[in-house]
């Protein structure tokens, strides 16, 4: 007899290694869009949990966006029990705006799936999604032209906490492959492929094609590449500009930091250190703008005044050191 078609293949394998080494009775949440990349996901979770002994589940996330978003939910909640699935839950969720719809609809859809899988409880829970290798490439050249620093280039992590991405190292034609070979159906997200959408889809529609057109197929696969060794370096630097925070603490009067003593750090520790210490007190998330305001306080300061950090935070200059609190509270102290 012969064995599943290469695509399955792909897809179980990966899967079996990233939960490789879980014990017995785990709980393995799928989040299921319906679309061919979490759907071939629940299939090869299904698959494994089977095999390992593992408590697999899906979450369907409705983010009431279109007219249909219920019966798109409701379909994508019917393919992944076709899938292997038995125990799947629909989530609704409200989706605000804040720093623009598809950051607010994956905040929203985070959110109602980390709710989901807390309440649901069990032996140490994990949160499988589908993000491919098209989809890292994607992330890096988006944060590229954003002129970000090497975490954002280093593009979407395989774990974080307890969501694990383990089609990472598959294309998305890997994907679309395994479902029709499993006999699933899966929903084709319309803005996925047009091209004045979100700028996500043109980027897939426009400019991947274009690349691969001009450089290769490699493109992609070296993309992901990139993201994996810059990965690397951003942990190892991070670890690092945690140690200095660690080893000068010794320098520290209450929250203020000495200034030269921070501009005696290498570049590449003193803008992580600054980060860390901006988001540590409360302000945040700091874009590469804010760093380097930050950063000039500490080496080129010249008189200017107090750096405005988001969460209505302030950094300021005092006698050589560097101070981060409360803007009402930095402005009633000075």
């Amino acid at each position: 007899m012969s064995g599943p078609h290469p695509s399955v293949a792909a897809t179980r394998v990966a899967v079996r290694e990233m939960l490789d080494g879980l014990e017995l009775g785990t709980r393995v949440w799928v989040a299921c869009s319906g679309g061919p990349d979490s759907l071939a996901l629940a299939a090869a979770t299904a698959f494994v949990s089977r095999k390992e002994g593992f408590f697999a589940g899906a979450i369907v996330v409705d983010h009431g966006l279109q007219p249909d978003s219920a019966k798109i939910a409701e379909h994508a909640a019917a393919q992944a029990r076709r899938a292997g699935i038995a125990t799947v839950h629909i989530e609704r969720v409200v989706v605000g705006r804040e720093g623009g719809l598809e950051a607010a609809a994956r905040s929203a859809r985070y959110g109602a799936i980390e709710r989901r899988v807390s309440e649901e409880g069990g032996i140490n829970p994990q949160i499988l999604t589908g993000h491919t290798m098209d989809d890292q490439a994607e992330t890096v050249l988006l944060a590229l032209a954003r002129g970000s620093g090497a975490r954002a280039l280093s593009g979407i992590p395989v774990r974080r906490g307890r969501i694990i991405r383990p089609f990472l190292s598959l294309r998305r034609a890997d994907t679309v492959t395994a479902c029709r070979m499993q006999g699933l159906e899966p929903w084709m997200d319309p803005t996925n492929d047009v091209v004045d959408g979100p700028r996500r889809s043109a980027l897939r529609v426009r400019v991947m094609p274009a690349l691969v057109d001009v450089l290769g197929p490699g493109v992609v696969s070296g993309l992901a590449r990139s993201a994996a060794l810059l990965q690397a370096d951003a942990d190892e630097l991070e670890r690092q500009a945690r140690s200095a925070m660690i080893l000068s603490e010794s320098a520290v009067r209450g929250d203020e930091w000495r200034c030269d003593m921070l501009a005696a750090l290498p570049d590449a520790i003193r803008s992580r250190m600054l980060k860390m210490l901006a988001e540590n007190k409360g302000a945040g998330p700091l874009t590469a703008y804010h760093v380097s305001a930050l950063d000039a306080l500490v080496r080129s300061f010249h008189g200017q005044g107090p750096v405005s950090l988001p969460g209505g935070y302030e950094a300021r200059r005092e006698y050589g050191r560097l101070v981060i609190a409360p803007a009402d509270t930095a402005s009633d102290l000075s």
